[in-house]
């Protein structure tokens, strides 16, 4: 059963997070001074790296992890909308424009950076690797081996980040689009999702091994039941950060429009 009081404590899990904590306090402490000479110490973006931090622990390092890898589909896809929605909206959010310049502003990383970022590039490698590993063998696998479970909360994140790129983006060299190229992005984005979330939901049968096996956690909530919710959960959950960002780049738009009138 569930041992709640159980947090994982590994070093490439803790020490990792605390070694990028470090890389962030260390190049906007100390080296501020040589890296954007007169900026001021960014208190409000530290806040927002620290707790994208610990928003990523409490996802894969919490007694949720647990729940997730042996008992249900729902509470893994929790942890799949942690580190999609808040943990790297606030990881990107935390990121000043003179520090990621200090890698987006580079010429010879120009080209390339300018494809990695481009909206259609974010978009087509968020939906990809997210498909991808909701594929039976894939995401069971994941399951059953720890290492590639690892790799696939990592593959989460990191896809999370390209797909807010384009909104989000913290880099004067490769900004964020417009507000109607925001729009049309998240709607694109959504509409390739689909395909994932009505696979999962609407499927006839327990999709996953792993989950159809695992002891009943709740009386009467059966396997096809977790499934259910956890397509859910992956789709409405999206759907609403999505609706939210939709709400302000449309107010974004509307503030242009009123800036200047055509």
């Amino acid at each position: 059963m569930i041992d709640w009081r159980h947090w994982h404590n590994e070093p490439y899990l803790v020490g990792g997070l605390i070694f990028l904590g470090w890389i962030y306090g260390i190049a906007c402490g100390p080296l501020r001074g040589l890296i954007a000479p007169g900026e001021p110490w960014p208190r409000r973006q530290a806040l927002y790296f620290y707790s994208a931090l610990v928003l990523f622990y409490l996802a894969v390092g919490s007694p949720l992890d647990q729940v997730g890898e042996r008992f249900l589909l729902s509470a893994h896809m929790i942890q799949h909308q942690i580190l999609t929605y808040p943990a790297a909206i606030l990881m990107l959010l935390g990121l000043p424009a003179w520090l990621v310049g200090t890698v987006t502003a580079r010429p010879d990383l120009k080209t390339v950076l300018g494809i990695l970022t481009h909206p259609v590039v974010c978009g087509t490698t968020y939906t990809l690797i997210m498909s991808a590993w909701h594929v039976p063998a894939l995401y069971d696998w994941a399951l059953q081996d720890k290492f590639v479970h690892v790799v696939e909360h990592v593959t989460f994140f990191v896809a999370a980040l390209f797909y807010w790129w384009p909104i989000l983006s913290p880099s004067k060299e490769f900004p964020r689009v417009g507000s109607g190229a925001q729009m049309l992005y998240l709607t694109a984005v959504t509409i390739g999702m689909t395909p994932v979330f009505a696979f999962i939901t609407f499927s006839n049968d327990v999709l996953y091994p792993t989950y159809e096996y695992a002891p009943r956690l709740f009386a009467h909530f059966s396997a096809a039941d977790d499934q259910l919710l956890g397509g859910a959960i992956m789709k409405l959950g999206g759907l609403a950060v999505t609706l939210i960002a939709f709400g302000y780049a449309f107010y974004g738009l509307h503030r242009d429009d009123a800036r200047h009138p055509r």
